[in-house]
């Protein structure tokens, strides 16, 4: 027997949201590599990631059809999406800085915790117990993918709890996100969040590093590339995604940029894979999977 219409419309409304979401973690996963690649300071590859991107993003707004039942100046979740996502950024350079990249990393992945419980508290969206076990599943994943290195000193308590404080400022970014595209299209949504994001990075690059511009053609082109990949391609999917996908279950697959970023430094860095990271790469792939949405229509947004 057939399905209805309106089911297989749904279905197919979620099959795309989640490629969406697939893709989007992938394209952010690769922005280590090129803040690795560029000839300026990570503040200053941050600031550039967003500022290089307006231009792009702006096209993709000017595209769309109006659809915001209000002013979209009006709409808190907007503004607060790009000083979230400016500060997520900046405490993930911060805890590079103090302490090691591990850490860091490690203590980043816990962002989807606070996902879970603002979503809950916040807009109403409660997770379910494979949820739950998907969530387990990919935590533990993420410790034995990045968490294999991690080690605790004393002096580095500081850059650890920047570490911290990056996953609420990216649990907090996701939800304003989910909050926003309840009213705003994506394009126009990903513009202004990341215009806001520009302004403030630029005061931070401006106040911490010794220079704001690339020295070089290459610096130029690795810069334009993050900007494309993981902010207009990397973001932008992530915010349409969540235009119909829960908060809680997009931030699992917010797991696979840290296994997209292990990936690319395989393959293009030549930096070796432990056995237990393929193991971890494993189990958050087996937890995404049992956590996935069985029916999320009735949470779409337009």
């Amino acid at each position: 027997m057939s399905l209805p219409a309106t089911s297989l419309a749904d279905r197919r409304r979620e099959g795309a949201a989640l490629a969406a979401l697939v893709l989007g973690a992938i394209a952010m996963g690769a922005s280590p590599l090129f803040v690795r690649m560029a000839d300026v300071g990570p503040f200053a590859s941050a600031f550039w990631r967003t500022a290089l991107a307006l231009p792009f993003l702006a096209i993709w707004a000017l595209t769309e059809k109006a659809a915001a039942p209000r002013p979209v100046t009006s709409n808190r979740a907007v503004w607060l999406s790009g000083v979230l996502f400016a500060g997520d950024l900046f405490f993930w350079h911060l805890a590079i800085l103090a302490t090691t990249v591990a850490n860091a990393t490690f203590l980043a992945t816990t962002a989807p915790l606070f996902v879970v419980a603002g979503a809950w508290f916040l807009l109403g969206e409660r997770i379910q117990q494979r949820g739950i076990a998907g969530l387990a599943l990919c935590l533990i994943g993420g410790a034995a993918l990045v968490g294999h290195s991690y080690g605790f000193a004393p002096e580095r308590l500081t850059g650890d709890f920047y570490g911290i404080v990056t996953a609420v400022f990216f649990a907090g970014y996701m939800l304003a996100l989910r909050a926003a595209r309840r009213e705003v299209p994506t394009g126009t949504l990903s513009f202004i969040s990341a215009a806001i994001t520009t302004v403030i990075l630029f005061v931070v690059a401006y106040a911490y590093e010794p220079r704001l511009l690339p020295q070089s053609a290459h610096g130029w082109t690795v810069l334009v590339a993050l900007a494309l990949i993981s902010q207009v391609a990397g973001q932008g999917l992530l915010a349409f995604a969540l235009g119909t996908l829960p908060a809680p279950f997009s931030s699992l697959v917010i797991f696979l940029e840290a296994v997209a970023a292990a990936l690319f430094a395989w393959i293009i860095l030549h930096e070796a894979l432990a056995p237990m990271q393929w193991l971890g790469g494993i189990l958050i792939l087996a937890g995404i999977w049992i956590a996935r949405p069985r029916n999320t229509a009735a949470g779409s947004l337009p």
